[in-house]
């Protein structure tokens, strides 16, 4: 088990998608503190936000697999994927979000106005921040090629 942790940390693919997705979480939390003055560790790890870290993270392996070896199948197959999860987040998730958003102020609403709402957890509130908007999906999408390129060009020196 310890020799596969090794080898998948010594890859340059697995190396580029998990600095992606880091570098993505990074500048979520880093742009939650300095703009709202809030300290939320959350944002290391939440979904939601500028830029999307799902984005980056399959953007950052599709890049790694081109540069490292050019259009293969399974670059295309990265591809693919990269397009499917972009989709996702901006369409799927960014409407289930708002539904989750409309839900919780409909709930809000009868709970101030002592309308009774049965619930079997009393914190109930659904998450909010799901998806992401094409603005938030490019700026993954923008992070994800920078962060594979800086590894492989500089990092690397562009030879694997």
């Amino acid at each position: 088990m310890i020799q596969i942790v090794e080898e998948i940390s010594q890859n340059y693919i697995a190396q580029a998608a998990f600095l992606g997705w880091f570098s993505a979480q990074a500048i979520k939390f880093l742009w939650q503190l300095i703009r709202h003055g809030q300290f939320r560790l959350e944002r290391l790890i939440g979904s939601g936000g500028f830029p999307s870290s799902h984005t980056s993270f399959v953007i950052s392996t599709t890049t790694a697999l081109y540069l490292k070896n050019g259009v293969t199948d399974i670059f295309i197959v990265a591809l693919v994927f990269s397009i499917v999860v972009m989709y996702d987040a901006s369409g799927v998730r960014l409407e289930a979000g708002r539904q989750a958003q409309m839900i919780n102020q409909i709930i809000d609403y009868f709970v101030k106005r002592n309308i009774p709402v049965v619930l079997k957890d009393r914190q109930f509130a659904l998450k909010e921040l799901l998806g992401h908007t094409p603005i938030e999906v490019f700026g993954g999408l923008i992070l994800g090629i920078i962060v594979a390129c800086i590894q492989y060009f500089y990092i690397y020196n562009g030879a694997l």
